[in-house]
Order: structure tokens, then sequence, then C-alpha cells
């Protein structure tokens, strides 16, 4: 059981991708994370470094042109973040069977970066993948929950 479609390379916000299981029809849509964080606050380590006990340590035999390099890389991240170039998202889970939605959030990942410089969005799909047994277990609950409250019997009398 996984999505056979995928996400682009480049996604927008609200971009979906869907699959069939037994019955339950899933959808991955994809959402705006609205931390405000910058991503050098998100992330230790973000900025390289040539010191040993910092998160960004590049490693020991790195010279100062690597270094540098390493800075010229993760500039130009940040300033195609602050272009719009890239965000933070969301992949999150709707669920429904036949035209019935049971849940419009099932199962979410958040902090999911994309349309990251020099990378494709193959790991928005595989997180839309891990999240889908999530995703159809609360829907099973959901259905069921709404089941009981169709087919229960009134605990009033009215005679």
């Amino acid at each position: 059981m996984s999505f056979k479609d995928t996400f682009e390379n480049y996604v927008c916000l609200g971009d979906k991708i869907t699959c069939e299981v037994n019955g339950y029809t899933v959808t991955a849509r994809i959402a705006h994370d609205d931390t405000p964080d910058r991503p050098d606050q998100r992330q230790d380590g973000f900025w390289p470094s040539l010191i040993k006990t910092d998160a960004g340590f590049i490693g020991r035999d790195k010279t100062l042109d690597d270094f540098m390099r390493e800075q010229a890389k993760t500039q130009a991240i940040m300033d195609a973040w602050k272009a719009d170039k890239w965000f933070y998202c969301g992949v999150i889970l709707s669920v429904k069977i036949e035209d019935v939605e049971l849940t419009d959030h099932a199962a979410s990942l958040w902090g999911i970066e994309a349309n990251y410089p020099d990378r494709d969005n193959a790991y928005l799909s595989e997180v839309a993948n891990e999240l889908l047994g999530e995703a159809l277990s609360e829907a099973r609950k959901e259905r069921t929950r709404r089941c009981r409250i169709l087919y229960l019997e009134p605990s009033v009398s009215t005679a």
C-alpha cells in the first residue's frame, strides 16, 4: 500500500497526490508551515564552521577554501529562502470513502523543506507513504464512530 504518484520536482501549496486503499481514497497535500523561523534558526549547524565544537563543524581535514565554498552554498540557500524560492511545508493526509470525507487531517508531518535548492522533492512523497498507515487507521476509527452514531438506538423512550 503506497502512493503510486509522486510530488513533482517543483511543488506549490495545495499540490496533491492520491491513492486508493481498500475502498478509501487518501489524498496527501502540501500546506505552508507558518512557523516564521528562518532556516538558520530552525537548524543547529546551518552555518558551516571550522570550530570542532560547533554544530556546523565541516570536518578536520577541510581547508579555508573548503569552508568558503560551504559558506557560499549556505548563503545561497539562505538567499533562496529569503526570495521565496523554497519554503517549509507540511504534508497532510485526508481520507474519504466514496464521496464522504472521513477526515481532512488524518496524519501530517511539518517542517519539511520544499523546492530546496539542488534537490528534488522525493522526500515529500516518502513522507506521504510513511503517514499512509496512520491516516488509514484514523479513518477507520472515524468511520466506526460515525457508524455507531447512525445505528445506535435512542436511549430515551418516547412512549
